[in-house]
């Protein structure tokens, strides 16, 4: 890997870590690029928008491995109850070890600066939906119509984010396994 993709990545990594446990607002350049360990001309290089791009970057890379991983997991069992209900449980575990987590959580950062920032609104919004569009695909290849996948995905999507709000609250994903148990009672038909 170049130098060029280590600072970049570095300085991604960096912010991402910081706006997880500090926010947006709270974390500044300065303290990305002491983190990182990048050169300071590298942030402009690679981020000539600065911080608002950083965070767009980063919510974009977590949806791209919430939406790997969801698609993975959603994969081992056919039935969407079973499917839906391993996915919020496996999601839980990594709030008991809430120390180690790593990434930005989209919701936090969209209560932040959705009113502040709109193409960070628009960044979350379109992180949001390419995840319900992977629920809604496995609603559909299990019988339920386009639209009411649609609108089923949504309300799951906010009971996951509702629910990380109140694990990172709690400190443990007891929140979370309690929201999986009314996945039956949403996918009846």
């Amino acid at each position: 890997m170049s130098n060029k993709r280590d600072s970049r990545e570095s300085i991604l990594e960096a912010a991402s870590r910081l706006f997880n446990l500090q926010g947006y607002h709270a974390t500044g350049l300065n303290q990305i690029l002491k983190e990182s360990g990048a050169p300071k001309g590298s942030l402009y290089y690679h981020f000539p928008n600065g911080k608002e791009q950083l965070a767009i970057e980063a919510v974009q890379s977590m949806s791209q491995i919430i939406k790997t991983d969801t698609k993975e997991k959603l994969a081992l069992y056919s039935d969407p109850v079973e499917a839906f209900q391993h996915l919020i449980q496996e999601l839980s575990a990594l709030f008991d070890r809430i120390d180690e987590l790593e990434g930005v959580p989209i919701g936090l950062l969209a209560a932040e600066t959705s009113l502040k920032s709109e193409p960070l609104r628009k960044a979350c919004q379109s992180a949001f939906e390419g995840i319900e569009a992977i629920y809604a695909q496995k609603l559909i290849k299990n019988g339920y119509t386009e639209e009411r996948a649609n609108d089923i995905s949504i309300v799951i999507s906010s009971m996951i984010e509702g629910s990380i709000t109140r694990s990172l609250t709690n400190k443990n994903g007891q929140p979370l396994l309690l929201m999986s148990e009314s996945i039956p009672l949403l996918l009846k038909r």
